[in-house]
């Protein structure tokens, strides 16, 4: 059972802000919890979930000493951000910090401009993840990282794919990266063109890539649409999806 003080102090980390004081985030869901008691149980600070759960995996949770408090689906309502809770909720701590460098010349990344949906950015480390692509990296004004909305879409992803947040010009520098791919609608062919590795700028879901970051775009390319098509522009995700598949498959 959660005292109010538990129930306070848990419900606070729904807010950007207490996540940062406290350097903790939350996860929800059987399927991303099982992860990280799986591979990364010691992020995990506290773990809190039905009955059921814990019959279910008392094995697991006993192999790793997680502390684990038992509470009535009531509870976990009051707790979660879900509609419907699902069976266990975890407070975590912060992965560490990743680095900006990459290796440019032998394989190709993502950089999210001012991506606002954190739907959208889980989405995207799953995509990432999909195709190996061990770190993403984004501007300053995309969504939070551990949004818990980010968290739940990523689908445990979030434990795979490193998110590093900088400037498009502190990345190209940092990595002297040549080869700066932008998705816009007047670019190339992306089928006819000779993909290489490098970095992706994937712009904002309303006004794609930023006026300052598509000047540092050198390889700009499209999407071809069906002729006739009517529909204005793809989903910044869906978008990244189809881009992504075709550097995978020249470049494996």
């Amino acid at each position: 059972m959660l005292s109010k003080n538990q129930v306070s102090e848990i419900r606070a980390l729904h807010q950007k802000k207490q996540r940062e004081l406290k350097r903790q985030f939350i996860a929800e869901g059987v399927k991303t919890i099982l992860e990280l008691l799986t591979h990364y149980p010691q992020l995990i600070s506290g773990l809190y979930g039905t009955d059921e759960f814990a019959d279910q995996h008392a094995k697991l949770l006993k192999a790793n000493s997680i502390p684990f408090t038992s509470i009535r689906p009531s509870e976990l309502e009051r707790i979660s951000l879900l509609e419907k809770p699902n069976q266990v909720f975890a407070v975590c701590n912060y992965l560490n910090e990743p680095n900006l460098k990459f290796n440019f010349e032998s394989h190709f990344s993502l950089y999210l401009d001012e991506i606002r949906d954190p739907g959208n950015l889980g989405t995207l480390l799953r995509l990432a993840d999909w195709y190996g692509i061990s770190k993403l990296f984004c501007s300053e004004g995309t969504c939070e990282f551990y949004n818990p909305k980010v968290i739940q879409a990523s689908m445990g992803a979030f434990l795979r794919v490193e998110v590093v947040y900088t400037s498009l010009t502190r990345l190209i520098s940092e990595n002297n990266i040549t080869t700066v791919y932008g998705a816009l609608l007047n670019g190339a062919n992306l089928y006819r063109e000779k993909l290489q590795p490098g970095l992706i700028v994937i712009g904002n879901e309303a006004n794609g890539i930023s006026s300052e970051n598509l000047s540092l775009v050198n390889r700009p390319i499209t999407i071809p649409a069906a002729p006739g098509n009517k529909t204005e522009s793809l989903n910044a995700a869906m978008a990244a999806g189809i881009i992504c598949s075709e550097f995978f498959r020249q470049l494996q």
